[in-house]
């Protein structure tokens, strides 16, 4: 089955991450793919353009069907392999509300911590101010606070949106790995800070951990004063 599978990547991407993830978690190990580097502009490749018009990763394709966008993967693979691997929507629909809510908070998350963490990458340097950044860490701060909250709430122990592991954080840790990743403070954010704890050392992030990070385990302190 997987090796009717191909999936372009770029290393440093959470939605990449997102879908090694799911792939891993219904034991579709030994898919094809290929890492594609974004310094090198090669996601904007003809290779990627030719199965995906936005020239994005990941781009995902199984047999003749084409899934691009990393949350679409993750359904359409726990759709199409529901009963393989373990199961990642629960049967209860107040769990799945809760799953879906905090899912698509997940996207707002996901664009709050790229406008801090690559501020300079997507503002070009005559546009840049220090009082827009510091709006950004602002939006920022008060989204973790929330995310805080939530957890929080749910108790010690729990995955982002129950007991159990579900698509929401297949989509979500990788927000969080990146979090701590650029400095984030576990004793400012000690819940977000447990919930990491809890997960990096599943057996599907670990297999799909970024290479580079492996490589240098070190990060960054972009986050620190956060």
């Amino acid at each position: 089955m997987a090796k009717a599978m191909t999936l372009l990547w770029g290393a440093g991407s959470p939605p990449c991450w997102r879908v090694m993830i799911a792939l891993e978690e219904k034991n579709l190990q030994g898919y094809n793919q290929k890492l594609l580097s974004f310094d090198k502009m090669e996601h904007k490749s003809k290779e990627v353009l030719d199965i995906n018009p936005r020239g994005q990763l990941p781009t995902f394709k199984h047999g003749n069907t084409i899934v691009n966008d990393s949350y679409a993967v993750c359904f359409y693979l726990e759709s199409k392999f529901k009963s393989q691997g373990n199961k990642l929507i629960p049967d209860s629909q107040e769990e799945q509300a809760l799953m879906y809510q905090r899912m698509f908070e997940g996207l707002t998350f996901y664009d709050k911590l790229n406008a801090v963490i690559y501020y300079d990458w997507f503002v070009p340097e005559g546009e840049r101010h220090e009082s827009a950044l510091n709006r950004n860490k602002e939006a920022l701060t008060t989204e973790l606070k929330l995310w805080e909250g939530y957890l929080q709430k749910l108790g010690s122990g729990s995955h982002v949106a129950g007991p159990s592991f579900t698509l929401a954080d297949v989509v979500i840790f990788p927000t969080v790995a990146y979090l701590f990743r650029f400095g984030l403070s576990a004793k400012r954010y000690p819940k977000l800070g447990e919930y990491h704890n809890l997960l990096k050392d599943r057996p599907s992030v670990k297999a799909s951990w970024p290479p580079h990070w492996l490589e240098n385990p070190e990060g960054q302190d972009t986050l620190k004063d956060i």
